[in-house]
């Protein structure tokens, strides 16, 4: 009898267990929905700090009340060294996905065209997925034949490798910042030592002059 109770309670352990990781899951975030309103003249920017081997995924599409005439933007999405990853123009909606082969900050701007600057500002809805929100998890199911429990745990676990990758580049960054801010400190430091030791010459030059000065006027 005592076997199958802790049989039992070991089965509604798994079982909690399984919920409790469906719902984390289900609460996790799946991408960021953006909002801008691109002015009539400049441009309208949003940046996010990616690592290296990320897969990104966004929709933009232009927002507007008058269904008869949509005003028309153009997009343009760079990498961290100025790399073109996408460019569109007189359009009212589009769509962009790569794979980051650098990391730091990518940047997505729009602006307005020309003959649709005199209309006010434009909202532009944007929907950036980056990492395990952006793989096609329908292309996985079918590909390797999961469904149900099998494929909430895979998502779950591709959640849990991309929140370590994160930490691991989060660690780097860190320690990079740390060796940048030793290496200001010890310049700042010799900068210090020598402007100290520069003014220590150019006093005692001043003194030395000085008193030759009153010396050869017999002052002193």
């Amino acid at each position: 009898m005592s076997g199958n109770a802790e049989l039992r309670r070991l089965v509604m352990f798994q079982a909690v267990l399984l919920v409790v990781l469906m719902l984390a899951l289900s609460n996790a975030p799946v991408g960021d929905a953006i909002w801008l309103n691109v002015p009539p003249t400049g441009t309208k920017c949003v940046s996010e700090e990616i690592q290296s081997n990320v897969v990104v995924l966004s929709d933009y599409v232009v927002v507007s009340d008058d269904h008869g005439h949509v005003p028309t933007i153009s997009a343009k999405v760079t990498s961290p060294y100025g790399n073109n990853l996408h460019h569109k123009e007189n359009v009212t909606h589009g769509q962009f996905a790569f794979t980051t082969q650098e990391a730091g900050n990518y940047l997505a701007c729009f602006w307005t065209d020309s003959h649709t600057r005199g209309a006010g500002e434009v909202s532009v809805n944007i929907e950036w997925k980056t990492g395990i929100a952006a793989k096609d998890w329908e292309s996985v199911a079918r590909k390797e034949k999961i469904e149900g429990v099998e494929l909430e745990l895979r998502k779950l676990e591709g959640a849990v490798e991309a929140i370590h990758e994160n930490l691991l580049y989060l660690r780097d960054r860190e320690a990079e910042m740390r060796t940048t801010s030793e290496n200001t400190n010890a310049r700042v430091a010799w900068f210090s030592i020598m402007s100290l030791g520069i003014c220590i010459v150019v006093s005692g030059s001043q003194i030395w002059y000085l008193k030759r000065y009153f010396q050869k006027k017999k002052l002193i």
